[in-house]
Order: C-alpha cells, then structure tokens, then sequence
C-alpha cells in the first residue's frame, strides 16, 4: 500500500477511546470524571494501617494528590495500552517527564549518548545541568547508529533519541536503536512526540522507555501542558518514585483534558498526516523553496525508515526559504489561516521560523553551527481542510514568488 493512502488502525482509535477505562463509575457517569482532590481520608486506624501494609482492596487508592489520583491513573492506564506498554506517568509537563525519567535512570559517573538534532531544551538539560551532577555526555549526529556505538563506553548507561526528531524530522530506526543499546546494556529513551503513538510504537520496537509532550498530539487542543512516560513496570516505578519526590504530577483537570483529547487523537493525526503530506509535496514542488524536511517525501534521507516503523508521517513539516530570513518572514506573514506560535500538534495550524522564536538568543554563525537555517519555517498542520491549509500556504508561497 502507498505510504500516502495509509490510516491509523481502527484498533488505535478504539483503544484511545476506551483503553484503561473503568466500566463502573461513580454516579453511572459515562465521562471521566474529576477527582479534584490534594488529600484522601481513611475511615479509622485500622483503615489505614491495612493501606501502608499495601492490603487495601482498592489498588488505586492513595494518601495524598502528589502520589496519585484516580483521574490520572485511569488517562495513564489509557496511555500504556496506547503505547502497547506495562505502564505509564503523567507528568506537570513533557519536560517534567524526560527529565524526571533521566534522573531516575543515571547517578554520578554515567555517560549518555544523545542525538544532535533535538528539541533544544533537552539538549540543554543533557549538556548543562546533567554535567553540573557528575554525568557525562556524548552528541552524535542524528540517525547515526555506527556514531552511537562508537560513542558508548563502560560508564554509558543511556542513549536519548527522538523520532521524528525537531526541527529535521530526521527518523532513527528504532529497532536498530534499540538492539545495538541492549547488547551492550544501554536503555533507550526515545521522545515520539511527533510521531504519535498512532503513527509509531517505540517500545513495540524494543525501546525501553517512550516520551511525549502531551501538550501537543496527544491532548490536541493547545489548551493543557502535560508529559507522559511509558515502558516497563520495573522502570516506571523508579521513574514514579522520583515523581513523588520531585512534585512533578499532572494536576486531575489537565489529565482530564488529556484524557479528552485522546479520544480523537487517531481521527486528527489520520487528517494531519494527509494534510502535511499534500503540503509537502506541494512546497517541493515550488522554486521559492530550497528544501523540505518531511519523512513521507520520498527525497527525505529517512523516507525508508519512516515507511519501515511509521503507519502515518506526521503533522509537521520543515522547509528552507531561498532568501533567507527576510523571505521565511514574509511567507509567515502572509498567511491567515495559520497562527505564529511555539507549538505543534493541536487543531489549530501553527508557523514559526525556529530563527527568530526558539533559537532567537544564538547568533547566526551559532544556529548555522547546529543546523538552524535562517530561512527554516517550521509548519504544524492543524485538523483544518485540506484544501484550505493548502491555500494558506499558496498565499504565503505568492507573497514570496
């Protein structure tokens, strides 16, 4: 089958509808319900010695709200059967997560191995403040499996990967990944915020532990910020230990808009994935435009692993304005339907140009030096028409002409 005329499995949809869901709800209620609560109370001493002997019938009864909450753990049960995992976390956001889940894993004296092309702030946690703690890290080149292997040595306890990677879109074979890092006992984290876990299942490959940044695909709507780790138990509960000290829990109403979005996540990502797609083939097409960076082009350097590990190629696309800055910001300015924004993965179109938004502080030899072209635009396609997106991006490519 083309890899253009591919959909989500109807299994995804149904499982992001009603995975981890309890059939007995308070009230009869059909939604989710929020359990707005800091606290939970006991009924007497005996109550509560019979929880902390853990012999509580209710397995998802808790102490206090930094522990747990039942709205959470059913959206993370949703999750994990998503994700095709033991488990997963909630988390205050997806920086919360990632960085939540490498201190659970590294200590003083370990090395990690991280791809250069990714999200900058991850990059950032790895090079600046993991270092201050005693670990040591290694940048490779993105996709690169021989540079990775060659960096891993006696102290590597983790490679960290995203896949699509931000802003490229560079896709790293996942199976590959993770067989080179297990023979040599090196866990994976792989952040599939792009990818979706409609369009790609990270751990189904043998990835260890799976991030996303729930404020994009997985809630939808730009209206919540929340972080998701998922894999196996034995590694989630560290990862959930540490939440518990570190604060970073998901607050019930965010889970709840969570919850929510994904009951539509495999019909949005089915329509981004086949708006981006006619986007991109349409910005190659076009004289005003150096380069496209979407893996379902075939031009794209990993277009052969995307159509190995992908179902669907994503909502966002990244391109290279001939004319440099002044060009990007014109074909931004013109369009209407599309709003300048930082984000990614909701309803609604975004555009930026990463120059002047996310790596605004560098100078241009120092975005040139880690890829950031001064012409780069980045476009997340919302759940709009496709023929209107396409039009908005025909205005913006006329300004430019």
């Amino acid at each position: 089958m083309a890899p253009d005329s591919r959909a989500p499995k109807a299994a995804d949809g149904t499982i992001a509808v009603h995975g981890g869901e309890s059939r007995a709800r308070p009230h009869h209620a059909l939604a989710l319900g929020i359990a707005q609560t800091a606290t939970y109370t006991f009924d007497d001493s005996a109550d509560l010695e019979r929880y902390m002997r853990g012999e509580d019938a209710d397995a998802d009864r808790e102490e206090y709200g930094r522990y747990g909450n039942p709205t959470v753990r059913e959206v993370e049960r949703r999750l994990a059967a998503l994700e095709g995992t033991d488990d997963a976390l909630l988390f205050a956001s997806g920086m919360g997560a990632i960085t939540t889940a490498m201190l659970a894993l590294l200590k003083a004296g370990d090395h990690v191995v991280l791809f250069d092309d990714c999200y900058r702030r991850t990059r950032q946690f790895v090079a600046a403040w993991l270092t201050r703690f005693g670990v040591e890290h290694t940048i490779v080149a993105s996709g690169d499996l021989d540079a990775l292997v060659a960096a891993i040595g006696p102290k590597t306890k983790l490679a960290v990967s995203e896949s699509p990677t931000n802003p490229h879109l560079r896709c790293v074979d996942l199976a590959g990944l993770a067989a080179a890092c297990r023979a040599r006992r090196v866990r994976t984290l792989v952040d599939a915020t792009f990818a979706t876990p409609i369009n790609c299942r990270p751990a189904t490959l043998g990835v260890d532990l799976v991030v996303h940044s729930a404020t994009k695909y997985l809630a939808g709507h730009n209206d919540v910020l929340a972080g998701v780790v998922a894999g196996p138990s034995h590694l989630v509960s560290l990862v959930r230990d540490l939440r518990h000290v570190t604060g970073a829990v998901c607050d019930p109403h965010a889970a709840w808009l969570v919850g929510r979005g994904m009951k539509t996540l495999a019909l949005r990502v089915a329509r981004q994935n086949e708006t981006a797609l006619v986007v991109a083939r349409r910005l190659e097409q076009h004289p005003a435009i150096a380069h496209v960076d979407y893996p379902g082009l075939e031009s794209h350097r990993d277009h052969a692993i995307a159509r190995k590990q992908m179902v669907g190629f994503g909502g966002v696309i990244s391109f290279v304005v001939r004319g440099g800055s002044p060009a990007a910001r014109a074909l931004i300015d013109a369009c209407r339907l599309a709003r300048i924004a930082p984000s990614l993965g909701g309803v609604e179109t975004l555009i930026e140009q990463p120059a002047l938004m996310s790596y605004a502080e560098l100078e241009p030899a120092q975005r040139a030096a880690i890829g950031i072209d001064e012409g780069l635009v980045r476009l997340s396609v919302g759940i709009e028409e496709t023929a209107d997106v396409l039009a908005d991006v025909e205005r913006g490519l006329a300004a430019i002409a």
